[in-house]
């Protein structure tokens, strides 16, 4: 069995379309088709059904690539290991994250002291960014939503408080707080219901006992202060004390309690992780621990039983 054989079988197992694949891999379809009936011969039983035309992953093709990935991952791993040991290179970082604003700046200088480190990012949803890291797809994850998985551990690096944005010559534009109840009694503008940052808002919404009416629904935050500065409606907007320096706009600081999100970068601790990785993840809880997040932010750690 060759290694070429398991990243061809991979590929032809995800897709479940030999033209596809010889596509993606770049080789001839009848040249894949011969790899890939060569591995079944090795393996004894057929990893696909093919009917027609048409392949699909049976169930041993199913077993098979469980541990196949596995044992992909564990070679890239070694490989990983090997080229800091002999210090050839620091390696690359795999980061998956959902908001890569927040990271801008820690990247930024990061990669100012480090041009030599290949950085890659997969923007996901924060559920993705959590499978990724439990995959073994990505090194780091940048996310608002605590990891729940076991053998991962978090580090919260960044603290956002809410606050209402208003435009300027708005009634509450004077303000120096306000409630929640308060402010529902105008027209909200939000982020699409499925979007994480609205699910956070409803629930501190719901526990302050407010329920506004929403009179547009948007994808991203630029988009919501758009919509505030040209007085449609008010929101309730994450950002770092100071943070904001619009002249058209004003953010009120909320009264209500936990009205704050916080940002975790995650790694999965029975992986390997790089050199670069690892100063990475080290650079970036520095960063945050002098520009900004509140104190007391400490490491937490979820570890198998």
């Amino acid at each position: 069995m060759e290694l070429l054989q398991l990243q061809y079988f991979r590929t032809v197992a995800r897709l479940e379309h030999m033209t596809k694949a010889s596509r993606e891999l770049r080789i001839a379809q009848p040249a894949l088709s011969k790899t890939i009936s060569r591995l079944e011969e090795d393996i004894g039983v057929p990893l696909f059904d093919r009917h027609k035309g048409k392949i699909r992953l049976n169930l041993y093709g199913k077993a098979f690539l469980n541990k196949a990935e596995q044992a992909l991952r564990l070679l890239e791993e070694g490989k990983r290991e090997v080229a800091d040991l002999a210090g050839l290179e620091k390696g690359g970082i795999h980061l998956a994250t959902s908001n890569l604003d927040r990271l801008t700046g820690a990247m930024n200088e990061f990669l100012a002291l480090h041009p030599e480190v290949n950085l890659r990012i997969s923007h996901v949803s924060p559920a993705q960014s959590a499978h990724h890291i439990a995959s073994g797809e990505a090194d780091l994850s940048f996310s608002p939503l605590s990891v729940e998985q076991t053998d991962c551990a978090q580090v919260p690096v960044l603290s956002e408080d809410l606050y209402l944005a208003v435009p300027l010559g708005h009634p509450f534009a004077g303000r120096s707080r306000i409630s929640l109840k308060e402010a529902a009694r105008e027209p909200f503008i939000g982020y699409r219901e499925d979007f994480i940052f609205q699910q956070m808002n409803d629930d501190i919404l719901k526990q302050a006992g407010a329920a506004p009416r929403y009179i547009c629904r948007v994808d991203e935050p630029p988009a919501i202060l758009s919509l505030v500065r040209a007085g449609i409606g008010v929101a309730l907007f994450g950002c770092k004390r100071g943070e904001n320096a619009d002249s058209d706009l004003v953010f009120i600081p909320v009264e209500d309690p936990g009205c704050r999100r916080q940002y975790y970068l995650a790694w999965h601790e029975q992986r390997y992780l790089s050199a670069a990785a690892r100063e990475f993840r080290d650079f970036v809880v520095q960063y945050f621990a002098k520009n900004g997040p509140e104190p007391g932010m400490g490491l937490e750690r979820r570890v198998s039983k």
